[in-house]
């Protein structure tokens, strides 16, 4: 998806992608990952997501990227905080209390930006990219993290014939063959959910499964 495609979204509030309460797995998932409360922790396309809340009442620092400062600018409002400004290469920083925001590129972010990110979330990043971009995304924000970061990431599993993306489908194999030289890879939860998805149902398509992978980064 080109940018342009994204602030489109958000310019026009065709958002179905945000949830409005944290993601259920994310909760019965993240403490598998063993973490220290002040862990800073990547959301890599991070939106406003409520998830990065649910991160920071569990103690962790969060550093998300976002295309869309509409996006980055309508989550400080929502907290009602007032983040401090300021710009670096890696784009523009928003930042309050445990919350760092750039507007820029997850593609760009080098490993300076991301060295003390021990914890990496990906639900809405991987399945938002066409196949090309999630080469590229794998070999570049994912990458550049550091060893030893442990990651959860969450994808869908649909016929992709049946419906255009996004969100796009992305197989285990895929998740595989795109992290496999960087990461340590278990699947820990495949699910139906085509019951819960009426959209999907409307779009025709016949099979729905969400999945939940822990990952830690190779040395």
């Amino acid at each position: 998806m080109h940018p342009e495609f994204w602030h489109e979204r958000w310019s026009h509030n065709r958002i179905g992608f945000h949830r409005d309460a944290p993601l259920p797995l994310l909760l019965k998932h993240w403490p598998a990952l063993d973490l220290a409360p002040d862990t800073r922790v990547f959301v890599p396309l991070c939106g406003k997501s409520l998830d990065m809340v649910w991160l920071a009442e569990r103690g962790h620092r969060v550093l998300g990227v976002e295309l869309s400062e509409l996006a980055v600018r309508q989550f400080f409002e929502e907290r009602g905080l007032a983040p401090a400004v300021h710009e670096t290469d890696a784009g523009v920083h928003f930042t309050a209390g445990a919350y760092e925001l750039i507007v820029g590129d997850a593609f760009a972010l080098d490993a300076a930006v991301l060295a003390d990110c021990a914890a990496v979330y990906d639900r809405a990043a991987l399945i938002a990219l066409p196949p090309e971009l999630r080469r590229t995304y794998a070999a570049t924000a994912w990458h550049r993290l550091p060893t030893g970061c442990r990651g959860l990431l969450v994808t869908l599993e649909y016929p992709q014939a049946e419906k255009a993306g996004p969100p796009f489908a992305v197989a285990a194999d895929e998740v595989h063959a795109l992290f496999d030289r960087d990461w340590r890879i278990d699947a820990i939860e495949v699910r139906d959910i085509l019951a819960d998805e009426p959209g999907f149902v409307a779009d025709g398509v016949t099979a729905l499964s969400t999945a939940v992978y822990r990952l830690v980064r190779r040395g």
